[in-house]
């Protein structure tokens, strides 16, 4: 792995030249404001520094040795963002698995007090080592902790600290088979002269590598771009669709124009005629397949062509058809991107069936709404990971266009892992 900084002006100018210069796969680790010192620092502006990631693929070496080597990062670690996820086939050992409660006992509740208050300060703990990590992997990272030369075993503070991160997983909802192969891959980590601080380091950045860097609409190319968004009915397609809409209208002066196909909701149509109306935006109505292609050629001077297309449960095959045929009958000449946007409050299961039948339907990519309906985010990870598509936006609120940005790598792992 290749581990380089790039200063910018802002943080915009910083993170662009990260991916100028090592290109689209470049992982964003952390971005920090870099304050002007001296007598006439008053006068001078802040500079941004962005720390970015590469990995290359076709040198593998061992991350607990490149962590304990004091040579550079990128010339030893590799560890892949875009690895096949397996079931681990292993039995999980005693040490780490999720404690039991026996249904024959008869706890009191001044012991389950206690246990409670033991579990809040283990996550008081990793959270408070969460809040330094981004500061402690730039200057640390690729350089184990100094320790002094004599020999060390695995202590049960290591063994105890793999409890809390896998108990921890498990609470923000990742689902138990990627909790156990993160585990495992952790579990690698822990030998003779390792600090709970290394093992944590690993896990904040695997699980950042395994989530990625968000992939988000693009424009500036000249032509039209026509993007649909899908998902079941009640994860507020409409709502994102105006949110982002007037996020690249007031941020990157696109002309911005709405299409929508949700013919089934006279609600749905309303609602998005109110957004365009407010954005000064057209806006066309489409009641087959066979008019989007019409429909779109009328806005070939818009930037950027949102269409909003009709809720319906994933079970239903009559509309996942017609769904299919609109999307699929775009003609080839006009670029096209696909959103599924789906609630971080829907169960786990049932996001596997959602995004399993809308792969039959397009490729796509993922947002997630209703962020600030749950405190769980683990089911994030986990589609990401069982669907392979990449992660975009989240949404937090119904205000537009503020509760809305693009997906947070960092802040999201952190939250994974107990912080705040």
């Amino acid at each position: 792995m290749t581990i380089n900084k790039f200063q910018g002006k802002t943080k915009e100018e910083a993170i662009e030249k990260a991916k100028q210069e090592m290109g689209p796969g470049a992982v964003i680790m952390n971005v920090k404001e870099i304050k002007p010192k001296g007598i006439f620092a008053a006068f001078k502006s802040s500079t941004y520094e962005a720390t970015a990631a590469l990995e290359e693929k076709d040198h593998v070496v061992s991350s607990f040795s490149a962590l304990q080597s004091p040579q550079k990062l990128h010339d030893n670690i590799n560890v892949a963002a875009d690895e096949k996820i397996e079931i681990p086939k292993a039995v999980r050992t005693p040490e780490i698995e999720r404690p039991v409660a026996d249904p024959r006992k008869n706890t009191s509740s001044h012991t389950e007090r206690t246990v409670n208050e033991s579990q809040e300060l283990e996550e008081r703990a990793i959270g408070k080592r969460l809040d330094d990590l981004s500061n402690m992997l730039e200057e640390k990272l690729g350089v184990g902790p100094k320790e002094e030369n004599k020999e060390k075993t695995t202590s049960s503070e290591e063994l105890d600290f793999v409890r809390i991160i896998y108990r921890t997983l498990l609470n923000n909802e990742v689902n138990e088979r990627y909790a156990n192969q993160i585990i495992d891959e952790v579990e690698r980590f822990i030998r003779p002269g390792n600090s709970v601080d290394t093992i944590l380091a690993n896990v904040y950045q695997k699980l950042i590598l395994k989530l990625g860097r968000p992939n988000t609409i693009e424009t500036g190319k000249g032509k039209a771009r026509v993007i649909f968004f899908i998902g079941p009915t009640g994860v507020g397609k409409t709502t994102t669709i105006a949110k982002i809409a007037s996020k690249y209208k007031m941020e990157s002066n696109q002309k911005v124009a709405f299409i929508t196909a949700d013919t089934y909701r006279i609600a749905a149509t309303e609602q998005l005629r109110v957004y365009a109306n407010i954005l000064d935006a057209p806006m066309s109505i489409v009641y087959s397949p066979d008019e989007l292609n019409s429909a779109v050629a009328k806005l070939m001077d818009y930037d950027l062509i949102f269409v909003d297309t009709a809720g319906f449960s994933h079970k239903n095959e009559t509309q996942r058809e017609d769904m299919k045929k609109l999307i699929g009958g775009l003609a080839p000449e006009y670029d096209k991107e696909v959103y599924l946007v789906l609630s971080a409050t829907t169960k786990y299961q049932d996001l596997l069936e959602i995004v399993d039948i809308y792969h039959e339907i397009s490729e796509f990519k993922l947002i997630f709404t209703k962020l600030d309906e749950t405190t769980a985010y683990g089911n994030i990870l986990n589609v990401k990971l069982y669907s392979g598509a990449d992660l975009s936006y989240v949404t937090n609120g119904q205000n537009v266009p503020a509760d809305l940005e693009v997906f947070h790598t960092q802040k999201i792992v952190k939250q994974l892992l107990g912080g705040r």
